[in-house]
């Protein structure tokens, strides 16, 4: 079989819809775990991983690589920014002492 043989060519066809029951992005699917975690620990070090890993995943995103009942990179974007924002919204708000709760007192450090 000669592999210069012409009538042996065939027209490359890309598919409609990829069928793949395997196409699952690690990245995408470890980012959304940062980004619950955040959520739950306020660690404010784990949301900047989650941010890279959601921007990963929706400059990564495909439609042949996207099943039909998968979860669009979109919200993995979307739940990494309210990680962050839930991570550093207890740095911004201050909040009065409750009533008979005396504020702590700095001590000198002479």
């Amino acid at each position: 079989m000669d592999p210069r043989d012409s009538s042996l060519e065939t027209r490359f066809i890309i598919p409609q819809t990829w069928s793949s029951q395997d196409n699952v992005d690690g990245l995408a699917t470890s980012g959304m775990f940062l980004a619950g975690l955040i959520m739950v620990t306020r660690n404010r070090i784990l949301a900047w991983p989650s941010l890279i890993l959601g921007l990963s995943a929706w400059f990564n995103q495909h439609p042949l690589r996207t099943k039909e009942t998968g979860t669009p990179p979109i919200s993995n974007l979307i739940l990494a920014c309210f990680a962050l924002v839930a991570a550093y919204l207890p740095l911004l708000l201050r909040t009065a002492p409750a009533a008979g709760q005396t504020p702590l007192r700095q001590v000198p450090l002479n």
